[in-house]
C-alpha cells in the first residue's frame, strides 16, 4: 500500500564538519538558504542548529536563529522549521579536577535551552530524551531538566520531536506522555550510529520501533556511511527519514554530498523505488496532527 513520506532534513548540525566538506552552511543566510534548496528537494522539514559565522563553531545566539528563521519564512516555502534544543548540555571532566567541568563543557540551563523556541514558535523543536556518552564526552540531559524544558515546549505551542539515542530514551520519553508533559501519541526521531548509542542496524531499529507508542509517528535516520541504507529501512518499517550534513557529509562512498538539497534528493529517490511517495509540508502537517500552515 503507497503511502506519503515524509523526508527530515538536518541541514549544519554542531560537529566540526565545515572544515571537512565546504558544503555545510556555517553563516545564517547559508543555512536558510540551504534550508529553502532542500525544502525544493523535497523535504517537509528542516531541523536546524546554528554556527557561528567567525569560527564555524555550533552558538545558542538567538540572533541567528531568529535570522535563519525569517529568512525562510520570507522565502514563502511552508517547510516546516524544527529547532535544536540539544546545545547547552555537554560535559567533559576537568582534567585537574573531575568534579568540575573541563574547558570544553557548555552546560545551560533549560530555560536557556528552550529560549529560541519560545521566542521563535517554530511548528517543532529537538528533545533529546535522555544522558548519552557521546564520543569522548557526555551529552547530559537529566530527567528535570528534560521536564522544565518539555512543559515550556509545550506551552509554547510547540510539538517536540523526541529525540531517542538508546531504548532507556524512548521508555523515558514514554513516561513524560503519560506524564502529561508531552501531548500524546508523540512524535520521535530514532537516532542510530551515534557513538555510543544505539548501533545502526535494521535489528536495533525495528527494536526500539516496536517500543514505540501505538499510532505515533516516528522518524529515524543513520549517521555517516550508515545514512541510506537506514533512508530505505525507515521507509520498510512505516517511518518517515531524515537525512541531511549534521548526519553525514557523502553522497556516496568517496564523494563529499554538495548540498543538504542532493541528499535529499537521493532519498526521494529511495522512497519512490520503494513504492512511496515523498510528502509535501501540507501533507507532512496533516499526517503529525499540525495546523496548516499560513505561508
Amino acid at each position: 500500500m503507497q503511502r506519503k513520506v515524509i523526508i527530515s532534513c538536518a541541514v549544519t548540525g554542531s560537529a566540526d564538519t565545515p572544515g571537512r566538506n565546504p558544503a555545510v552552511p556555517v553563516t545564517p543566510e547559508q543555512i536558510a538558504q540551504s534550508s529553502i534548496d532542500a525544502a525544493k528537494a523535497g523535504a517537509a522539514i528542516v531541523h536546524i542548529h546554528v554556527r557561528n559565522p567567525q569560527t564555524t563553531k555550533p552558538s545558542m545566539d538567538l540572533a541567528h536563529y531568529r535570522e535563519v528563521v525569517e529568512r525562510i519564512r520570507a522565502s514563502g516555502t511552508d517547510v516546516l522549521i524544527n529547532l535544536t534544543t540539544g546545545p547547552g548540555a555537554r560535559f567533559t571532566h576537568d582534567a585537574s579536577d573531575p568534579s568540575k567541568p573541563g574547558a570544553d563543557s557548555v552546560l545551560k540551563s533549560p530555560q536557556e535551552r528552550v529560549r529560541h523556541v519560545i521566542e521563535l514558535k517554530p511548528e517543532i523543536c529537538s528533545l533529546d530524551m535522555g544522558s548519552l556518552n557521546m564520543g569522548d564526552r557526555v551529552f547530559v540531559n537529566t530527567p528535570a531538566h528534560l521536564q522544565a524544558m518539555a512543559i515550556a515546549i509545550k506551552d509554547a505551542g510547540v510539538t517536540p520531536e523526541l529525540e531517542v539515542f538508546e531504548t532507556g530514551h524512548l521508555l523515558l520519553a514514554k513516561r513524560f506522555i503519560e506524564n502529561g508533559y508531552v501531548k500524546p501519541p508523540g512524535m520521535f526521531q530514532i537516532c542510530l550510529g551515534i557513538s555510543w548509542g544505539q548501533p545502526a542496524t535494521p535489528e536495533a531499529m525495528t527494536y526500539m520501533r516496536n517500543l514505540l507508542p501505538p499510532d505515533a509517528p516516528w522518524f529515524a535516520f543513520g549517521i555517516s556511511l550508515h545514512q541510506f541504507p537506514m533512508v530505505a529501512q525507515t521507509v520498510l518499517l512505516g517511518g518517515h527519514p531524515r537525512v541531511g550534513l549534521e548526519d553525514n557529509i557523502y553522497l556516496e562512498r568517496g564523494k563529499f554530498a554538495p548540498s543538504n538539497a542532493a541528499l535529499v534528493e537521493k532519498a526521494a529517490r529511495i522512497i519512490e523505488v520503494l513504492g512511496d511517495h515523498v510528502a509535501t509540508p501540507a501533507e507532512a502537517r496533516k499526517i503529525l496532527g499540525l495546523a496548516p500552515s499560513n505561508a
